[in-house]
């Protein structure tokens, strides 16, 4: 999967079924296990994107394998909304980052990019979601992300779902600043985040956001 050959992916998959491997222990100890690897060494550099973006599409492959053998609910760590700002059509990125929260053991809603303010609410009410994922890498679309988080206030809906924001333009500072959960600068480093913010008590606020990564 690391090499991103879709092919030998959806083979090896494949073969895990044939043995009578449990589907969910080949995503949770194979393909899991495989994606942290690829995000550590993307965080360190080892790893450029287009190669990251290759074990991603290896790893659908065999999850599209997987999937019809898996018997019952599988168990989540929570549910996700996630899109990249109105006014940026960049999407590389949130994809990465909605492709790790997958695997990783969240259900995940993808808005797309280009999403206006108020659809990242309408869809977190509408699916019951108890995180608000917001990416940007313009930084002229990365200032509506603090209009979700007023728009909540308004509808005293902020204490219902955790914020979390990531992307070139954002920092922790301004993380801190607009009063969202949680800040994270690599995809690997978002599903810590969301896991950090899971692991919380639900309503609870934050003292300050949880911050993964430093800003380079």
């Amino acid at each position: 999967m690391q090499s991103g050959d879709e092919e030998a992916s959806a083979k090896l998959a494949k073969r895990a079924i044939d043995n009578g491997i449990d589907p969910v222990e080949a995503i949770d100890h194979g393909l899991a296990k495989g994606m942290k690897i690829v995000g550590d060494k993307f965080s360190k550099q080892e790893m450029f994107l287009p190669e990251v973006m290759l074990a991603a599409d290896a790893m659908k492959a065999a999850i599209a394998v997987l999937r019809p053998h898996m018997k019952g609910d599988i168990t989540k760590k929570g549910k996700v909304v996630i899109g990249t700002m109105c006014g940026d059509i960049h999407d590389i990125g949130k994809n990465l980052v909605a492709t790790m929260l997958e695997v990783n053991g969240y259900e995940v809603i993808d808005l797309g990019n280009d999403v206006p303010v108020q659809r990242f609410i309408e869809e977190a009410q509408r699916s019951n979601v108890d995180i608000i994922a917001l990416s940007s890498l313009i930084t002229a679309s990365m200032f509506y992300m603090e209009d979700v988080v007023k728009n909540l206030e308004g509808l005293k809906l902020r204490d219902k779902y955790r914020v979390i924001i990531g992307g070139g333009p954002t920092t922790p500072g301004y993380a801190e600043e607009i009063g969202v959960d949680g800040w994270g600068r690599h995809a690997e480093e978002g599903v810590q985040v969301a896991d950090k913010l899971m692991a919380a008590k639900k309503g609870q606020k934050l003292a300050k956001p949880v911050i993964i990564g430093e800003v380079q």
